[in-house]
């Protein structure tokens, strides 16, 4: 009961936070390493999984969503998904690989060293300097995020509703999986369970939470 209290606090506040003369645009820069966070910590701390690679999903979406939206004119809305869903292809990509290790083989696997190098010599990235002047655009063509104060409720109910995803999914039995492989996981595999499939969702559905911050955080910052 406390703890939902504090939630709803906590929601109070942050939908006081324009009110309050907060500055949005940080507060919605926390929200986007706060979901970050909070998807690294459903791998290692519910799964047991230790990757070194998160920051590649971060940053691909980024760059997909970026580039989607200044060079190919997207809108805001498919700019996200289209980063969205490259990255957690990624994702896909590496875990398929990741999850057949264990320890520190996995954390090795999931080096995002190779994707630094891509992303840095690629043209379409423009090196070190990044992409600059991403526009916000108009969210399904109607709201005009260039306010900061429009963009931010529209970051809040991205993240409310993000959050609720990852609390449904610790207390959903596909959780409860998560954390009897970690666990223990020759038990879980001797109650029946493909432990490799359970690991390679959780990385694919966690990678997904991850690019959506990094796609959210272009929108944020414009670079």
């Amino acid at each position: 009961m406390q703890r939902e209290i504090f939630y709803g606090l906590l929601l109070i506040v942050l939908l006081a936070v324009p009110v309050l003369g907060i500055y949005p645009l940080f507060v919605m820069k926390v929200m986007c390493f706060a979901l970050f966070a909070a998807a690294f910590n459903l791998l290692i701390g519910y799964t047991g999984l230790l990757s070194f690679g998160y920051a590649m999903f971060l940053a691909t979406a980024g760059y997909i969503t970026g580039y989607a939206m200044q060079s190919l004119n997207f809108s805001p809305e498919l700019g996200v998904l289209a980063g969205t869903a490259a990255a957690t292809l990624l994702g896909l990509i590496v875990g398929i690989f990741a999850i057949r290790r264990q320890g520190i083989y996995f954390a090795m696997v999931t080096l995002a060293q190779m994707v630094y190098f891509v992303f840095l010599q690629a043209p379409f990235t423009h090196g070190e300097d990044g992409l600059q002047g991403v526009p916000r655009g108009k969210l399904f063509g109607v709201l005009d995020l260039s306010s900061d104060v429009a963009l931010y409720f529209v970051m809040l109910a991205l993240m409310v509703a993000a959050f609720l995803l990852i609390v449904r999914i610790v207390h959903s039995p596909f959780g409860q999986v998560l954390v009897d492989i970690k666990e223990n996981e020759p038990r879980a595999v001797s109650l029946g369970y493909d432990t490799d499939r359970f690991k390679l969702l959780a990385f694919i559905l966690l990678a997904g939470l991850a690019d959506l911050a990094g796609s959210l955080k272009v929108l944020v910052q414009g670079f």
